[in-house]
């Protein structure tokens, strides 16, 4: 695993016993895993974003809903600076998936919902449809979930995905979390439906330390 150079003005490893301001700390913009460089968005990346969402958007459409239509290259771009901003003030961490030979857009993912006292993280991603299925989501949240431990001392990182979406839980069965259990009837799907949410976890002292 390659990292960026690691500073900070203020320790990461104090967040927990002090109310530092998230807006100091200093996280590296990217990082690498065997075949992708993962990075934070920029001002730029709505036009190779949208085309992924255009090629992609009949898997995503069951599950995620922000892709219920397809997004015009403006939307895409306002989007992605909104997301640029968001990690600038470390209120949520988007991650970008590129291959590192060719630079091609392989999907997206972050830490989210993002707790800088217990430091908890909840990993999020979705990977284009032509890149499906060769282990790169499996690769790029092994690496970021690596990073929340080492780079950001995370107690905790978290893994949700709607029950009936198989793909997605093997793929944390396939990073090491485990299973905590399931949240009955917990959200409403885009179709209107409950919907049952699998919370997959680790966690400090038992998946790692």
């Amino acid at each position: 695993m390659c990292y960026a150079r690691r500073k900070y003005f203020l320790g990461v490893e104090h967040m927990g016993t002090s109310n530092i301001d998230p807006l100091l700390i200093e996280i590296p913009e990217s990082f690498e895993s065997e075949r992708l460089l993962i990075r934070a968005p920029l001002w730029g990346d709505g036009a190779m974003i949208n085309e992924a969402v255009r090629e992609s958007i009949e898997e995503l459409r069951p599950w995620m809903p922000w892709a219920q239509t397809v997004p015009t290259i403006e939307e895409s771009e306002a989007e992605i600076r909104r997301a640029r901003l968001r990690f600038l003030e470390r209120k949520d961490l988007r991650l970008l998936l590129l291959d590192k030979k060719t630079g091609q857009f392989v999907g997206s993912s972050g830490l989210h919902r993002i707790d800088w006292q217990a430091r908890k993280f909840e990993i999020g991603y979705w990977v284009r449809t032509s890149l499906a299925k060769q282990g790169y989501v499996t690769e790029a949240v092994r690496a970021i979930a690596d990073f929340a431990i080492h780079t950001l001392q995370a107690n905790r990182i978290e893994i949700r995905c709607d029950s009936r979406n198989t793909r997605s839980a093997k793929v944390a069965e396939r990073s090491g979390f485990t299973l905590e259990g399931i949240l009955r009837n917990d959200e409403r799907a885009v179709d209107g439906s409950l919907r049952h949410t699998m919370v997959f976890s680790k966690v400090r002292g038992v998946e790692f330390s």
